[in-house]
């Protein structure tokens, strides 16, 4: 392979295109939750919903009025800590739609990165700027906030819904999509992807549930011109130094007579 066309390859994977930690959005059979902190707010986290699944019992959707306690319903449990701090105890906390009068930031951002946008890094369903929704079969509900509780050695985590939804078997395909901000910020939460559950999963997510907790914010496009700007950069000095040191080996060795 030319040199380079080989380290232009090598920069983009190390800029993102190669998936080196960068998540991007695909269609998959599985619910997936990425939680990044607001670039907005010190004090809010990011969540955004995308991807599919199918059920695997009858349940309901509840609301977080009178519902604030575990249920394999609309709940699950993880197979490992995933609150790090100011430890939920049968918590339901509120979950704000993105695009509100009071941030601006964080939906610009996802906003550049929906198909279409020209954005390569990290790119998410063009879905994920709406509110936060669940469908399963013909029925859809917001989700209105997240049901958090810090069990010894596992921890449960939720959706309570704007009003309650039944919901059939296996026969009847669930999605979520849209995004929001919840008042929690990323310090409460341990740094981790979880898709290991304790065995108990939603009803409704029959193909399981990853949950993505991101410890920087959304990385702008600008920051990813910069990097590739510097090595760029970098390659230019390297390969100028090179044919330098080459010309001057030649010189060396006409004048010893080579």
């Amino acid at each position: 392979m030319n040199r380079k066309l080989f380290f232009l390859v090598a920069v983009v994977y190390l800029c993102g295109g190669g998936g080196g930690g960068v998540q991007s959005y695909k269609a998959q059979a599985q619910l997936i939750i990425d939680v990044y902190p607001s670039q907005d707010s010190s004090t809010n986290t990011l969540w955004i919903f995308s991807g599919s699944s199918s059920g695997t019992s009858a349940g309901m959707l509840r609301t977080s009025g009178n519902f604030d306690i575990f249920g394999t319903y609309d709940s699950w449990q993880t197979a490992s800590d995933i609150y790090d701090a100011n430890k939920p105890s049968n918590q339901t906390i509120t979950l704000s739609p993105l695009f509100s009068s009071a941030n601006t930031i964080d939906i610009d951002s996802v906003r550049k990165r929906i198909p279409g946008g020209g954005r390569t890094n990290v790119t998410f369903a063009a879905s994920a700027t709406n509110t936060p929704t669940i469908t399963i079969g013909s029925g859809s509900r917001t989700i209105a906030s997240m049901f958090m509780n810090d069990v010894n050695l596992a921890d449960n985590i939720g959706i309570r819904v704007s009003s309650s939804l039944s919901y059939g078997t296996s026969s009847q395909a669930s999605s979520w999509t849209g995004s929001g901000l919840l008042p929690k910020p990323i310090g409460d939460f341990f740094i981790k992807n979880v898709n290991n559950w304790a065995g108990l999963n939603p009803n409704f997510a029959g193909s399981g549930v990853t949950l993505r907790i991101h410890s920087a914010v959304i990385p702008e496009p600008e920051e990813y011109a910069l990097v590739f700007g510097l090595f760029a950069l970098a390659f230019v000095f390297f390969h100028r130094h090179r044919q330098k040191k080459q010309r001057q080996q030649a010189l060396d060795g006409k004048g010893n007579g080579v």
